[in-house]
């Protein structure tokens, strides 16, 4: 096993549950990824691989069927399977994010409806907060829940669904002013909705339309998505936790756990860049010898290293802490800001120690650099991210006088 990015204190269950991922990336992930990127292909083969080794119930509780594990153990599964192909992570992480959200919030009858079958992965979780006018500013959004006797009727245009077309249940937030006058904080009349959907694209149930793909620059494979809803009609008992005006706090809480996700993404990339790093440069020669024994390669190889490890460390953290029940917004922002600022800067080394072959379609780190920008925006830009953690360090260190 290689030396960066190991994780101390594990537990036989977590190292033979990590063990079985990596062999599983390294025999069914890695050897058809690139191909089945190029063509913009949904990765189906993996994805029935993922179901029979209970990854999508990996963090649901055991009396749903899953196998309740934590989110450090999530985490570093989320890292090797990003190594192999950061695509089929973001498969795993939006379902993932659902059944948090479901298993802290949810209702009794939510839960036993929904986790046993998501733990099986029947049913596959989206998570819908963006819209095309918002990006980051959550308080903007303008879809709305009326409420209609037993039902709420949403109308609205969401954006950026990973999962969209694929998945079977959409964790949506909207704003529902039932309750809330005029005035109030926008965070404070917004609720989450569990909208049931047919897997596809197109009206996929009556006011709801999934149109179709987006096309990416990178993160391909994996269905990126609009959604729009016309007088869709949801009944009041798939209101998550069965109570209005939560949705954002339930929604916050889901992308707080999605970013320790997105480091682990990070993490996963960047050292499989490494790795393509540190083979080629001791594979290409130049000038007579190896380029990995010209100094400056070393030197960017020492800077690539390092960087690997202190984002797993970090990400590392965060999960722990995440893990333990404490708040962890700060560890999280952190290690979501770090992890992704990192893993771009390790493939664009990984692409320049390649050189021009860097750039042909037949090398693997071709695909990394188009995938690496994703994470500068996933789940928050690193402005969104700084702006978390200066406003906990202000919190954490107020000045007195």
């Amino acid at each position: 096993m290689a030396r960066l990015a190991q994780t101390h204190g594990l537990t036989d269950v977590q190292q033979e549950i990590l063990s079985t991922v990596r062999d599983f990336v390294d025999k069914e992930i890695i050897p058809v990824a690139t191909e089945l990127e190029h063509r913009d292909e949904y990765p189906q083969a993996i994805v029935d691989g993922l179901k029979e080794l209970g990854l999508f119930g990996l963090t649901i509780p055991e009396e749903y069927g899953g196998l309740g594990e934590s989110l450090l153990t999530y985490a570093l599964c989320v890292e090797e399977i990003a190594r192999g192909w950061m695509s089929v992570s973001g498969i795993i992480n939006t379902h993932f994010i659902v059944a948090h959200m479901l298993k802290q919030h949810g209702t009794r009858e939510q839960k036993d409806h929904f986790l046993p079958r998501m733990a099986a992965g029947e049913v596959r979780g989206a998570f819908s907060m963006s819209e095309p006018g918002l990006g980051s500013d959550v308080s903007a959004i303008t879809s709305k829940a009326v409420r209609d006797g037993d039902a709420y009727v949403l109308t609205g245009q969401k954006m950026w669904l990973t999962n969209g077309g694929t998945s079977s249940l959409v964790a949506v937030l909207v704003r529902s002013d039932e309750g809330h006058p005029e005035g109030a904080p926008p965070h404070r009349s917004m609720t989450t909705f569990l909208v049931e959907k047919e897997p596809g694209f197109g009206e996929v149930r009556p006011g709801l339309t999934i149109p179709g793909k987006i096309e990416k620059m990178g993160y391909k494979g994996v269905d990126t998505t609009e959604l729009i809803m016309d007088g869709l009609r949801v009944p009041a008992d798939r209101v998550l936790g069965g109570v209005t005006g939560r949705g954002f706090y339930q929604m916050m809480d889901g992308v707080e756990v999605g970013r320790v996700n997105v480091a682990a993404r990070g993490c996963g990339v960047a050292r499989r860049a490494f790795e393509l790093g540190i083979r080629y440069a001791q594979q290409r020669h130049t000038f007579g010898k190896p380029i990995a024994q010209h100094q400056a390669v070393q030197f960017k190889l020492a800077e690539m290293a390092t960087k690997v490890e202190a984002a797993h460390a970090m990400m590392v953290n965060a999960a722990r802490k995440k893990d333990s029940g404490e708040r962890n917004d700060l560890e999280a922002g952190m290690a979501k800001y770090l992890a992704s600022e990192y893993c771009k800067e390790v493939v664009e080394d990984a692409f320049r120690i390649h050189g021009g072959y860097g750039f042909s379609k037949e090398y693997e780190i071709e695909r990394l650099y188009r995938e690496a920008p994703m994470l500068l925006i996933g789940e928050g830009t690193a402005e969104i991210q700084k702006m978390i953690i200066g406003r906990r360090l202000l919190e954490e260190y107020r000045h007195q006088g």
